[in-house]
This record gives structure tokens, sequence and C-alpha cells, in this order.
């Protein structure tokens, strides 16, 4: 079984990650010291990127599977209301989608698989409901299998269920899209502002040596890396002000 809350890099990706990595902390180095020691001491300092990358890749696939988990839903409403019992209209769901998402190798087409070879096998539907929802880390694929046992249970209306959370996840994904288009400048922005110090000082290293002199040496390697220090602080604090969940 695969658990969605956690991602590992191939053998290949963690090796690209960590040269890029690599690479761009030496150029960022090299740019603000221009002293090939010292980029090569600052240079390991990349190998925080294949563990950002992790994260990111992992955000990626858990979207894509929230995506697909709302397109689930629209076709499950209207297999329901056609009277297929829940367990029925989930065998049949694979063939169905099939038709909507394009890539073979979804992770939603492949838990749908497992499921239904799990509901064929004897399990309890909700059980390995459940069991998918807590793997994908996806509160949406969480709540949608407890109320989906809850109304097993105590005989709810699993048609007005599945509509239910189908609107809300729709609503909730329209306002993730709102704030996407709102913040992707705001990240285009600070993307522009964390590249221009190291862009200003090998501009002035290169074209005025004698003016940024002072700081190759004693007192100015201090004063750089402080300022270098400070700006990896900005960074942060930027990239967490960005990070707006719902």
């Amino acid at each position: 079984m695969i658990d969605y809350t956690r991602f590992e890099l191939g053998r290949g990706q963690r090796i690209r990650a960590v040269i890029i990595g690599c690479a761009t902390s030496w150029v960022a180095a090299w740019l603000i010291y221009r002293h090939a020691i010292a980029a090569v001491l600052l240079a390991p300092a990349g190998l925080w990127y294949p563990a950002w990358l992790r994260v990111h890749l992992r955000g990626q696939r858990q979207q894509k599977m929230r995506l697909h988990f709302k397109e689930m839903l629209q076709t499950l409403a209207p297999l329901l209301s056609a009277g297929r019992s829940v367990e029925n209209a989930i065998l049949s769901l694979e063939k169905e989608l099939a038709l909507t998402i394009a890539d073979p190798r979804s992770d939603l087409l492949l838990e749908l698989r497992i499921l239904s070879n799990r509901i064929r096998n004897g399990e309890a539907m909700e059980v390995a409901l459940q069991d998918f929802g807590i793997r994908s880390g996806l509160e949406e694929i969480r709540h949608f299998a407890d109320a989906i046992a809850v109304c097993k249970r105590a005989g709810g209306d699993l048609i007005e269920v599945v509509r239910s959370t189908s609107t809300l996840l729709n609503e909730k994904l329209e306002v993730e899209l709102d704030i996407a288009v709102m913040m992707a400048q705001k990240r285009f922005e600070s993307r522009i502002m964390m590249v221009m110090p190291f862009a200003l000082i090998g501009f002035l290293g290169w074209f005025a040596p004698d003016y940024m002199a002072p700081l190759r040496q004693g007192a100015g390697m201090l004063l750089l890396t402080g300022c270098l220090l400070l700006l990896g602080l900005v960074c942060w604090w930027m990239a967490a002000i960005m990070k707006i969940e719902i």
C-alpha cells in the first residue's frame, strides 16, 4: 500500500537535485564572496534542495489526487442515483473514470483498483475506504470515508452525502484557485527579490571590483555573511507568509 503522506525521490531525481542545489549554492556563494574556497565550503548548503523538492512534489501529487477525487464524486453520484449500491458503484468507478482521467498511471485509478480488489475479496468497503483516506493524507477523502462508514452503519442518505461532499470540495478548490491566482504575482516578485541581491553584488563585483574590495576581507566578509543569513531568513519568512491553507 502506498503512503501518500510521504514521497521519496528516485535515485536519478535525487542525484540531479543534489547537483542542482550544490551548483546553485556554489554560484551564489561565489557571487557574494568572489572566493573559490568560500564557494566550495558553502556549496554543500545545496543539499537541502532534495528535501524541499520532495515536499514540493508530494504537494503536487496530493493536489492532483484531490482534483481526481472531485471527478470521482461527480461520477459516483449519478451511479448511486441510478439505484446501484455503493459497493457496485465503486466497482465500476475505475472503468467510468478511465474515460475522464487521461493518465492511466493516476494514483486515484490505482487506488480504485486496489479498493475494488479488496471489496471482491470480502473486505468491508468502508474499512478499505477509510484506509485509503488515511494513506492519502487528504482530509476530504478521510471525511468522505468517515461519512460513508456512518451512513452504512446508521442507514443515512448516501446520495446526499456524495453530493454535499462534491459541492463542498468544488467550493474549496475554487477558493484555492482564486488564492493561487492572487498569490502567483507575489511569488514571482518574491523570487525576483531573492535573486536581485546576488545579481547586484555580482554586477558590482564584475564592473567595479575596487568598490567591492573592502567587503572581500576581514570585517567585510563577516558583514556579507550576516547579510546572507538575513536574506535566507527573509526568504523563509516570505515562503511561510504565502503558504495559505484552507
